[in-house]
C-alpha cells in the first residue's frame, strides 16, 4: 500500500538546506538521500571528517576516525582528539539572544551568548572554588531554566561529569539515580510550579543530601523563595570569561539513566566528543538548524532530548526552554510561544499532538505561524491522524519529522530528511554514519532502511 504524500519541499527550500551544501561538497545531490547514506556508513573515515569540518568542531582532531573499527564494543572514535564540550556550545560571543526561558505563569528571561559565556565563567569558577575536578560528579535537581543550563555548562567546562533530573522525581527515585554516581556537588531548586499548584521540594533535597555521603555541597535555586538562591550569589563573582579544559574524545559528559522498570535505573555514561558530534549532526544536516533559528522543544531535565536540545547553542540559534504545564492556562499554551517567539522549530511529543487534537485546538484558525517551518515529534509513534491533523489543522506547508532514538545514545536511529517528502505514517529517513533495520520479534528484518522511507509498524519505533 502507497502511502500518502502530504508535504514535500520545493526547490528553494531544499537549495537553503544546510544538507544540500554538504551534500555538493562530496558529489551528492539532494534526489539521491540514499546515495548519501550509504557513503556515511561505508566510508566513515571521510564522512564522521567530513561532519567535524562543516559543523566547526571545535578543538584539536587528530588524524584517525576509528581504530579497531570491528571491535564491539571497544572500537575508538578520534582516538588523537582533544575538545571540550562546553567550548563549543560558547563559541559565539555576540548580543544575539541565546536562552528565552518561559514558565506557565508568564514569567519570562532571556540572556544573550555573551551573557551566557559570562555566566558560565562565574559558575564554573564557583564549582572550581569548591573543589570540583575533571571527572567529578554534579547532580541537577532542577526544573528547565536558565539556571540549569548554566550550571551544565559550568560543570563540563571543568570536565566534571554532569547528570540531572527533574523536580517532580520524589526522594526514591534521587536517590536511585543520584545514589549510584556519587556526586560532589548537588544543584537543586527549592520548589517548582505545575498545572497552577506549587511543590515544595525542600524537604527532599535535605533528605537526599544527607543521605548521600559523597555530596560535600548544595548549591540551591531558588524558585519559590523558600531558600536563599545561591545563583545570585554567584552572580556578583568577578570571573567574565569561561576556561575550557580540553580533553580527550571519550571524557565523560553526561550520566544518563534507564527507566528503572526492571530494578533501580541503569547508569548510562555518554562522552564528550561522541554526543557533541552526534548532536550537531543531527540538528545541522536532519534538522536543518541554521543560526536564525528559534528552536524549542518540549522537555524536563529528565529526559535526553533536554540534553539534545541544549546542544542547539553549538549552532548558534536561539534556544526555548518552557518549565510547566503544556496545557497551561489554556490548551494552546504551546502554540502561543510559536507566535510569541518566533518558534522555527517546533519539538514536541507525539502524545502532544494527539492531547491538543482531542482538546479542539485548531491552530492555522487561531494563530500565525508565520514563523514555523518544522515540527518535531518523538517518544512514541506519530499516528496516522496527527499526521493528518498537522496538515488540516496546524499548517499545511510545514515539514513534519516522526523521529526515534533512545537514552542508550542520546540520539536518534531514524529522523527527518530536509530533502525528502512527508508521508503519512512514515519516518523519513535512518540517521546518517547509522546503519539502521528494523527487525520482527522473531528477529527478521521488517524493513531494510538505506535513506528510504519507512512506515512505522505497530508497537515499533517508540520514542526517546
Amino acid at each position: 500500500m502507497t502511502s500518502k504524500l502530504l508535504w514535500k519541499p520545493d526547490h528553494d527550500q531544499v537549495a537553503l538546506r544546510n544538507l544540500t551544501r554538504f551534500g555538493a561538497q562530496h558529489g551528492f545531490t539532494p534526489d539521491n538521500f540514499p546515495a548519501l547514506h550509504e557513503w556515511s556508513i561505508t566510508s566513515q573515515h571521510a564522512f564522521w571528517s567530513a561532519v567535524w569540518e562543516f559543523c566547526d568542531i571545535v578543538g584539536d582532531r587528530g588524524n584517525d576516525v576509528i581504530l579497531d573499527h570491528d571491535k564491539f564494543p571497544g572500537s575508538r572514535w578520534f582516538p588523537q582528539a582533544s575538545l571540550n564540550f562546553c567550548e563549543n556550545l560558547l563559541r559565539y560571543d555576540d548580543s544575539r539572544t541565546a536562552l528565552v526561558a518561559i514558565t506557565e505563569q508568564g514569567k519570562r528571561v532571556a540572556m544573550t551568548y555573551k551573557e551566557l559565556r559570562i555566566e558560565v565563567a562565574k559558575f564554573s569558577a564557583e564549582l572550581k572554588d569548591r573543589g570540583v575536578e575533571p571527572g567529578d560528579r554534579v547532580a541537577g535537581w532542577m526544573p528547565n531554566v536558565i539556571e540549569t543550563v548554566v550550571a551544565m555548562l559550568g560543570t563540563v567546562s571543568l570536565g566534571a561529569v554532569w547528570s540531572s533530573c527533574s523536580p517532580d522525581f520524589g526522594v526514591e527515585g534521587a536517590l536511585d539515580r543520584f545514589g549510584q554516581i556519587e556526586p560532589k556537588i548537588l544543584i537543586a531548586c527549592d520548589g517548582y510550579t505545575y498545572n497552577g499548584k506549587t511543590f515544595d521540594i525542600t524537604k527532599n533535597v535535605d533528605n537526599v543530601a544527607n543521605s548521600i555521603a559523597s555530596i560535600e555541597h548544595v548549591i540551591w535555586c531558588s524558585s519559590l523563595g523558600l531558600r536563599d538562591d545561591e545563583f545570585h550569589r554567584i552572580r556578583q563573582r568577578p570571573e567574565t570569561t569561561p576556561n575550557f579544559a580540553r580533553l580527550p574524545f571519550d571524557h565523560p559528559l553526561f550520566i544518563m539513566y534507564s527507566s528503572g522498570t526492571t530494578g533501580k535505573p541503569k547508569c548510562i555514561v555518554h562522552g564528550a566528543g561522541g554526543t557533541l558530534v552526534q548532536h550537531v549532526k543531527e540538528h545541522v544536516l536532519h534538522c536543518d538548524v541554521q543560526r536564525d533559528d528559534v528552536l524549542f522543544f518540549f522537555t524536563t531535565c529528565g529526559w535526553m532530548m533536554w540534553n539534545w536540545l541544549v546542544s542547539g547553542l553549538a549552532s548558534g540559534c536561539t534556544l526555548v526552554l518552557y518549565e510547566g504545564s503544556p496545557f497551561r492556562p489554556t490548551p494552546s499554551a504551546l502554540i502561543d510561544l510559536i507566535d510569541q517567539e518566533s518558534i522555527s522549530l517546533f519539538g514536541v511529543g507525539a502524545k502532544y499532538v494527539a492531547s491538543i487534537e482531542k482538546a479542539g485546538v485548531v491552530p492555522k484558525t487561531s494563530h500565525d505561524l508565520s514563523s514555523l517551518r518544522a515540527i518535531f515529534s518523538t517518544g512514541s509513534p506519530l499516528t496516522h491522524e496527527s499526521f493528518q491533523y498537522v496538515y488540516t489543522s496546524v499548517k499545511s506547508d510545514i515539514w513534519l519529522a516522526s523521529i526515534s532514538g533512545g537514552t542508550d545514545l542520546i540520539s536518534c536511529f531514524v529522523l527527518g530528511n530536509p530533502w525528502g517528502g512527508v508521508y503519512e505514517g512514515e519516518i523519513q529517513a535512518p540517521g546518517l554514519g547509522i546503519a539502521v533495520d528494523v527487525f520482527d520479534d522473531e528477529k527478521y528484518i521488517v524493513f531494510h532502511l538505506r535513506g528510504q522511507t519507512f512506515p512505522v509498524p505497530d508497537g515499533c519505533m517508540g520514542g526517546m
